[in-house]
């Protein structure tokens, strides 16, 4: 049964949130609002938390996973970069933008695409997420909260408990998100190119 946390959107308190870290470092999945939707996350290196995201999310390895980071410190561990993506990224982070990279090794193979080892990496823009994360001390491995066979995010946390309460963990709920995806940006063949526009305004990025 997930666990229900209700934080102050701007100021989350920090024992609700350390709750949550513990559930997400004991293997579970949680929900969480980010700057663009509610999304699932769960522990990077744990694999069979890796595998029920992606059941709850009904998706296959060829969906990518995103890396939720606190700051642009935390990727080089995770990707590869030359100077002119790394300034791109510093252009949309902290921010509504998913960038996808060649990853490292030290990204699980479970992860990253299949066959091109690519690993989608963002830093989100939301006290929230940043509070979480900074407690929970690494990156977390994210998807969108999109149900199977729906095309929009779910943006409301009673909502989520209804429909997935004996799947996740937790649900922290910071009350409803701007409801509009991220834009994607595939920087892993070296060119710019745009997968999805979101939220994010390209003209932010330059391009």
């Amino acid at each position: 049964m997930a666990q229900h946390f209700e934080v102050h959107p701007q100021n989350p308190q920090a024992r609700l949130l350390k709750q949550a870290a513990q559930l997400l470092h004991d293997g579970g999945v949680a929900a969480i609002p980010t700057d663009s939707s509610y999304a699932l996350v769960c522990r990077l290196d744990d694999k069979v938390a890796a595998e029920n995201l992606r059941r709850i999310r009904q998706v296959d390895d060829r969906h990518h996973l995103t890396l939720l980071c606190r700051d642009l410190s935390e990727l080089a561990s995770y990707a590869r970069v030359d100077n002119r993506q790394y300034r791109l990224l510093r252009l949309g982070t902290p921010g509504p933008y998913t960038f996808i990279l060649e990853a490292t090794k030290e990204v699980p193979r479970r992860l990253s695409h299949p066959s091109r080892r690519t690993i989608g990496l963002r830093v989100p823009d939301h006290p929230v997420t940043q509070a979480l994360l900074e407690i929970f001390g690494q990156p977390l491995a994210a998807t969108t909260l999109i149900p199977a066979g729906e095309s929009e995010p779910l943006n409301d946390a009673d909502t989520i408990r209804a429909r997935y309460e004996r799947l996740l963990r937790v649900v922290v709920d910071a009350g409803a998100c701007p409801l509009l995806p991220t834009t994607v940006i595939d920087l892993s063949a070296g060119e710019p190119v745009l997968v999805r526009q979101g939220r994010g305004d390209l003209g932010r990025l330059g391009l």
